[in-house]
């Protein structure tokens, strides 16, 4: 019976410890699997924490990159706006030199328009035509160069009677533009003068011509403040003094009249005035 019994015992055992290994062999197998599981999962975490890493360092990036874009728009529309009110202003002064121009142009055509009347007003004028009165117009300048022959004797500054007649139409000129002044310029030969205690030389000589022409044209009722004498001696010549005809020449009293530059240039500035208060 107790041969029995243990022969049970060890049966049961034996069947018990069977059953045991193989649990445990199937625990083993499960626990390997989730070993796995989790070292996969492990390094997806780790890869999931550097991808999410690097993505904040680009959003960062990025955050900046469009702080700084949304300055520079700031910046380029500052600029923008800047550039075109300078672009504005540029064009404007482009404009106000454009318009100065052509009111100049304007006044120069209006002082050739002047200047053409008077050469026109001298030439046609009784006794103007004489071979040794000349008529020119240099620089929009109109210049009457008279012979001393017309208007003095060798060596005088005394006006002649017929030179008279000829300043009284150079006057009437003169006085119907009273905006034009009149430089009476004395020229002279190169042959010393020989001096009487009055005059000198050359120097005094063309001077003192040129103030006797000035007294004539004053007596005409010309303004005395449109005159001025000036006197150039030899020094102006027209021709080489190597002949008695080519001193002859050289001898000669030369009228400039010419606009008067100061109110040449008061008149454009008034002009651009208006001109400005009109806009």
């Amino acid at each position: 019976m107790r041969k029995a019994v243990l022969i049970l015992s060890l049966a049961v055992f034996t069947l018990t410890s069977c059953g045991s290994k193989k649990k445990i062999a199937e625990l083993e197998s499960k626990n390997k699997e989730i070993q796995d599981l989790l070292n996969t999962a492990t390094v997806k975490l780790n890869t999931c924490l550097t991808e999410r890493e690097a993505f904040a360092n680009q959003l960062d990036f990025l955050k900046k990159n469009n702080s700084d874009l949304i300055n520079n728009m700031g910046n380029l529309t500052t600029l923008s706006s800047k550039g075109a009110e300078n672009l504005e202003k540029s064009l404007e002064s482009l404009k106000e030199k454009d318009l100065k121009i052509t009111r100049l142009q304007d006044a120069l055509t209006k002082k050739d328009s002047v200047t053409l009347a008077i050469v026109t007003s001298l030439k046609s004028s009784v006794g103007i035509s004489d071979p040794d009165i000349q008529i020119n117009v240099e620089k929009g300048v109109v210049f009457i160069s008279i012979a001393d022959k017309l208007l003095f004797k060798s060596g005088s500054y005394v006006v002649s009677d017929k030179a008279k007649e000829v300043l009284a139409k150079v006057a009437k000129v003169v006085n119907s533009k009273p905006d034009f002044e009149c430089m009476v310029e004395g020229h002279t030969d190169n042959v010393p003068y020989k001096s009487n205690g009055i005059i000198l030389d050359n120097w005094d000589l063309s001077v003192k011509r040129s103030t006797s022409i000035i007294r004539v044209l004053q007596e005409l009722n010309v303004n005395p403040k449109q005159l001025i004498a000036a006197g150039r001696a030899d020094y102006i010549p027209l021709v080489e003094n190597s002949s008695a005809e080519n001193r002859a020449t050289n001898r000669r009293t030369r009228i400039v009249v010419l606009p008067k530059i100061d109110q040449f240039y008061d008149m454009i500035e008034k002009e651009m005035k208006n001109l400005s208060a009109k806009q």
